[in-house]
């Protein structure tokens, strides 16, 4: 903050400063979704050539096509809605029992129920793109693996991201580790708001008490070494001889330009979250935020990037694969309760789902504050990025069409499925037949457009801020 004040004396100037900076972490976000979706589908279009799968078009993005270049048999290049991407394979559908049939029999007449229609048009679309010579290029002929592994090729890419920049996070910058440093005092003693999901606190006005530490003396960069007598080398020796003195009067022991002085101190009493130890709040047995009553003082600790060894990448990655996963359990329900909130116009929870637009903004967020320095925005970047990474490669998973998930289940049902057919002595049954899903494909599909939706508007008009 001295610096910007140094650099920038002027209201105006500074402002205009924020609005670059934030602008540059938008584009800088963006331009990291960009890549991780041009890499997801790079992921598929390697082993489709690989296995000389005709692809006539590789695209970031859907809708309108914005620009594009052909090199050899394939078209790539940029559509106008940038939430997502693909690769077009031929063949993706197998030809109907009724079209094979029509090899043998003459006069076979189609059904005309509105989903055969529908199964018929697709297939039809998917024909229109055959050139002669591609009967042998066809992806529903490939052998079981080698569908799985294009499939496959995709969310593996976002894992890889993701691992990758979890190692240049914990090894190049470092993990935040807490330390008994003040970073902020607060001005005031809070009102407490605690809901099933959320805990919120209210704004300091005139009327307010001002926090303990305010009152005690307690500045910004003071580090405390001891409540009470106490020794305290870390933050959690400072907050729990802090909510064990509960509000009886207390003495801080700080650091300050090299030298030892007690200040005098009564904490209040007042609800607060309890953390889980991994920067997230705990859960009671309902699942509501885990609370308890404890001493309030009004100090914020200070955290230091500490570099790690390559060997905590497995167990951080594991561990943020595990909370995307359990939070994915739970997502159409946050969803639904972020559109409650919406019409309702109550208050977003700070850990309800956001779409690429609130990353987006997050990141923005994240380059115009003052409160931290480049080290750790940079480092913050890095983390948004393998996070989202790790959760695409999870959300792609799921068993559902039109998911990677959803193909590579298909591929193992028919291989199952022919597996018992050889067993048995049966006929083959075929190659898996999407179009027989399509009206799931459709109704999964829908579900997400409409939740993305609501996220994005949700980003737009009550976005989740970290300052």
């Amino acid at each position: 903050a001295s610096i910007l004040e140094a650099s920038y004396p002027r209201t105006e100037t500074r402002k205009s400063v924020e609005i670059l900076l934030y602008a540059v972490g938008i584009i800088l976000m963006a331009i990291a979704i960009a890549v991780s979706i041009a890499l997801h589908e790079v992921g598929h279009l390697v082993p489709a050539k690989l296995f000389n799968v005709r692809v006539p078009q590789y695209m970031i993005g859907f809708g309108k096509t914005v620009f594009s270049f052909r090199r050899g048999e394939t078209e790539y290049g940029f559509k106008a809605i940038p939430l997502g991407g693909y690769i077009s394979m031929i063949g993706m559908y197998p030809p109907s029992p009724a079209e094979v049939k029509e090899h043998h029999e003459e006069g076979h007449s189609g059904s005309t129920s509105p989903f055969a229609s529908m199964a018929e048009e697709a297939r039809a679309a998917d024909a229109e793109r055959m050139k002669p010579g591609d009967e042998n290029r066809l992806f529903y002929k490939l052998p079981v693996l080698k569908r799985m592994v294009i499939m496959l090729g995709g969310p593996t890419m976002n894992l890889l991201i993701g691992v990758v920049c979890t190692a240049v996070l914990i090894c190049g910058f470092g993990t935040a580790q807490v330390t008994n440093k003040v970073s902020a005092v607060s001005e005031c003693v809070p009102s407490v708001n605690v809901t099933h999901d959320s805990i919120s606190y209210g704004e300091c006005t005139d009327k307010s008490t001002p926090s303990p530490a305010k009152a005690a003396g307690v500045q910004v960069g003071d580090r405390v070494v001891a409540v009470n007598g106490t020794q305290t080398g870390s933050w959690e020796a400072v907050s729990s001889a802090i909510r064990a003195a509960g509000s009886h009067p207390s003495t801080l022991t700080v650091e300050r330009n090299g030298q030892r002085l007690d200040l005098s101190v009564t904490p209040v009493e007042m609800i607060r979250p309890i953390s889980d130890g991994k920067g997230q709040y705990a859960r009671a047995a309902d699942g509501s935020i885990a609370t308890t009553r404890g001493g309030f003082v009004g100090v914020s600790p200070s955290s230091e990037l500490v570099p790690g060894s390559i060997t905590e990448v497995p167990a951080m990655v594991g561990d943020t694969l595990s909370r995307v996963g359990t939070s994915m359990l739970s997502l159409p329900q946050r969803v639904w309760d972020l559109a409650v909130t919406l019409v309702t116009g109550g208050e977003r929870s700070a850990e309800s789902p956001v779409s690429v637009v609130g990353v987006s903004r997050i990141a923005g967020e994240v380059t115009a504050t003052d409160r931290i320095d480049v080290k750790a925005k940079a480092a913050m970047l890095v983390s948004l990025v393998a996070n989202m990474n790790l959760m695409l490669f999870a959300f792609n998973l799921i068993p559902l069409l039109p998911l990677d998930g959803g193909h590579v289940l298909g591929a193992l049902w028919e291989g199952v499925r022919r597996f018992f057919a050889r067993l048995t002595g049966r006929k083959d049954p075929g190659p898996f037949d999407p179009v027989k899903l399509l009206p799931l494909t459709y109704v999964v599909a829908g579900a997400f457009i409409v939740m993305s939706i609501i996220l994005i508007v949700a980003d737009i008009v009550k976005p989740i801020t970290l300052f």
